[in-house]
């Protein structure tokens, strides 16, 4: 469906507008216009993205309001964006957390305001025109360009380790999706060659499916881009220096929305494109889904820093997420995407409230506090709400996502599910004590003032968002699963159909080579 009116364009550049807006249009010193300015870009976008839920026909199961425009015609390169009910919901997460991200800013960047602010609208514009571009190398473009604002992002504004976090994040990601463009020429390459036609468009791709031994390769070369940014075990070192060591903001868009572009690619690009592989290898990404589901719950119980407990939990949560996309059916699939969302919201929120008593104490290790919720009620409530939420208690977020992954983990093979539900298990623990050492008990608060800030109004309206989703998402799933039904379907029948080409293919090519090699047997015997 080609719409009239380029709806995706404008939620692409209308963030890179509002950001030169902000560096050359207001004064360095003017902070309360910055803030004002960034906040009244960010809203206006997330009123832009709400176009796409109003107007989307949830029985199509293609791209909607595409847009396309000729590029670079000679390499079969095109500005091509569309969006179905997988990326629709990640656009309107992305939009949401950047207001989340601006009014966590507000106070707690202290130095070159200006500077942080537009380089979180580039971050927000970047990674929207990942979750729309469907030509693989303007795909490749957003990709790369997102690095760029979130390197800064933790490099200027980030704690003591700022400098190594954010060189650590740069090369873990930059050398991953090196790997990643050479598997996308391959497959340029190989398409034009079999068909005469060289295309980066995906929707052009998906029609001509690969061998199935080529498949495997340009699946290794996918994974080590895509795999990186989840991140999945062992490629998820990087991911506590960064969140750690970044301001809140840039802690909340990176679990938020920067981890998602991982999982998005494994969905988008690994499934329909290499069928063959994946379902080939799915076995090993469950396994490996699995290790980072119960490694990452018992570092994560280790840990004495509240933000890098959060952090390392995001190893876990994530795992869940993979092992729901390679479960390779629709339950698994839907609780994936369910858990995408969940991740943003919940861990977003968690960091939020990490950032906000941080930015009081300046202390973020567990033995400083206890009692606090007879210091700040409002906070702790707060604060328990998204740990429930975190460790999928029934009416939040959590529950439904972890549910279906669980229900598709059994479905693929029963033995699957026995670990989630440990990993599950082990989240209520670490959770659950991390609540228990900072909120209950008699107050204390280690060498701080003895009467803690309330949250302000800016605070409370953060958090009570953030909530509202929490439950909405929890009480009444159903909108957002008929969103992704016919995508979700669709996909599994692409899957399946690009399945059935390859072996055909690969079967014609064995033909192909057997008769050359008789051919040349018997010239050779003549």
């Amino acid at each position: 469906m080609t719409g009239q009116f380029p709806i995706l364009s404008i939620l692409t550049f209308f963030p890179v507008a509002g950001a030169l807006f902000v560096i050359f249009f207001i004064k360095k010193e003017s902070l309360n216009a910055i803030r004002w300015s960034a906040l009244g870009i960010s809203v206006i976008e997330f009123l832009l993205s709400l176009y796409l839920p109003f107007t989307f026909n949830m029985t199509e199961p293609g791209f909607q309001w595409v847009e396309r425009h000729e590029w670079i015609t000679r390499f079969g390169m095109s500005y091509f964006l569309g969006a179905d009910g997988i990326s629709l919901l990640l656009v309107l997460l992305t939009t949401f957390m950047t207001i989340i991200c601006v009014l966590a800013s507000w106070t707690d960047i202290k130095t070159k305001m200006k500077s942080f602010m537009a380089l979180l609208l580039f971050t927000e514009a970047f990674s929207l025109g990942v979750f729309l571009s469907l030509d693989f190398f303007l795909f490749y473009v957003f990709w790369e360009a997102v690095l760029i604002p979130m390197v800064f992002i933790i490099g200027i504004w980030g704690g003591g380790r700022k400098l190594y976090a954010s060189i650590k994040f740069f090369l873990f990601t930059f050398i991953g999706s090196l790997f990643m463009l050479v598997g996308v020429l391959v497959l340029y390459f190989y398409h034009g060659k079999t068909t005469g036609v060289y295309t980066f468009d995906l929707t052009v791709l998906m029609q001509h499916p690969l061998a199935p031994a080529l498949q495997v390769w340009i699946f290794v070369a996918f994974f080590l881009g895509f795999a990186v940014k989840v991140p999945m075990f062992p490629l998820h070192t990087w991911l506590p220096d960064a969140h750690t060591e970044a301001p809140t903001a840039g802690s909340i868009i990176l679990a938020a929305v920067l981890l998602k572009l991982g999982t998005y690619g494994f969905v988008r690009f690994s499934l329909p494109l290499l069928p063959n592989a994946s379902i080939q290898l799915a076995p090993v990404m469950i396994w490996a889904a699995i290790i980072a589901i119960i490694y990452g719950a018992l570092v994560t119980i280790a840990q004495k820093d509240m933000k890098k407990l959060v952090a390392y939990s995001s190893v876990s949560h994530m795992g869940f997420v993979m092992l729901g996309i390679f479960a390779l059916n629709i339950e698994g699939l839907k609780g994936s995407i369910v858990q995408m969302i969940n991740h943003g919201i919940s861990t977003g929120a968690l960091f939020l409230l990490v950032g906000m008593l941080y930015e009081r104490t300046h202390d973020r290790q567990i033995d400083s506090y206890s009692g606090l919720f007879k210091a700040m009620p409002v906070y702790g409530a707060f604060f328990v709400i998204t740990v429930l939420s975190s460790m999928g208690f029934p009416v939040t977020n959590g529950f439904i996502g972890e549910l279906l992954v669980l229900l598709g983990a059994y479905k693929a093979q029963w033995y699957y599910a026995v670990p989630v539900a440990v990993g599950v298990l082990l989240g209520a623990v670490y959770l659950l004590w991390l609540f228990q050492r900072v909120f209950l008990g008699e107050y204390s608060c280690k060498g701080h003032a003895e009467h803690l800030p309330l949250l302000n109004l800016r605070e409370k309206v953060s958090c009570a968002s953030l909530i509202v989703l929490i439950f909405w998402i929890g009480v009444c799933p159903t909108p957002m699963l008929k969103v992704m039904d016919a995508s979700l379907n669709n996909l599994v029948k692409i899957v399946e159909r690009n399945t059935q080409k390859s072996a055909l293919a690969a079967v014609t090519l064995a033909e192909e080579n057997q008769r050359y090699g008789t051919t040349q047997n018997q010239g050779a015997g003549k």
